[in-house]
């Protein structure tokens, strides 16, 4: 999301390029597809565990960045560790609503006070705010239209995060975790990349304008 307020936003640098979504999608298709396989609830959540430390040791071997990997290996391992000690391969997902659901939460209440989430993440970016917290809002709030495509966006990724829920919570009380697995995959890293190409192409040039405001004035 962060690399929405850069003028030169690139979707797969947004989704960590390629290796990034390979590492980030692995885990869960290696769950679903051992899980459907073996019907082995501790074999499965074994494999996708050593499996998910590994790439964070070859990235560590290869001496590049592990923190995304490490914060993958931290996603992954809330949802094993839930599944393990409820003995319910289904509760693998079971994180994941929490998280939709914490996030339609946080977003709509953004809207409802009219500081849409989405655009205080890009304008923290752009410019983090240390003091003057009203100033920093009013910076980029009084820009009508810059607002009004933050307030959008702001309502996709709600749509978004309650299309997750919508489509998976009825497979999960019908314990279809095959299908869950599958929709999961699908509505992860293709659907985030997805929402957050139309976000760009919504905010593009309201924020281009707006920086081209905020150049001019410190000109004056």
């Amino acid at each position: 999301m962060a690399s929405l307020a850069n003028e030169d936003f690139s979707v797969i640098d947004a989704i960590g390029g390629p290796r990034g979504v390979l590492e980030s999608v692995l885990p869960g298709v290696v769950f679903v597809v051992l899980f459907v396989a073996t019907r082995d609830l501790h074999l499965t959540v074994m494999v996708a565990a050593a499996l998910a430390v590994i790439q964070v040791i070859v990235r560590l071997l290869q001496r590049q960045s592990a923190m995304g990997a490490l914060a993958g290996v931290f996603a992954v391992a809330i949802c094993l560790v839930w599944a393990w000690f409820s003995h319910d391969a289904r509760n693998y997902y079971l994180p994941g609503f929490l998280v939709n659901s914490f996030w339609i939460v946080v977003l709509a209440i953004s809207l409802i006070v009219r500081i849409p989430g989405i655009g205080a993440l890009v304008e923290f970016v752009r410019n983090p705010v240390t003091e003057r917290p009203r100033a920093w809002l009013a910076a980029w709030r009084d820009d009508k239209p810059l607002l009004r495509a933050y307030m959008i966006v702001t309502g996709l990724w709600i749509a978004v995060f309650a299309a997750r829920l919508g489509v998976q919570i009825p497979m999960y009380l019908t314990n279809h975790v095959g299908w869950l697995g599958t929709a999961r995959l699908i509505m992860g890293v293709p659907m985030f990349a997805a929402a957050i190409w139309v976000t760009w192409l919504i905010i593009a040039t309201p924020l281009h304008r707006h920086r081209l405001a905020e150049a001019a004035a410190k000109q004056e």
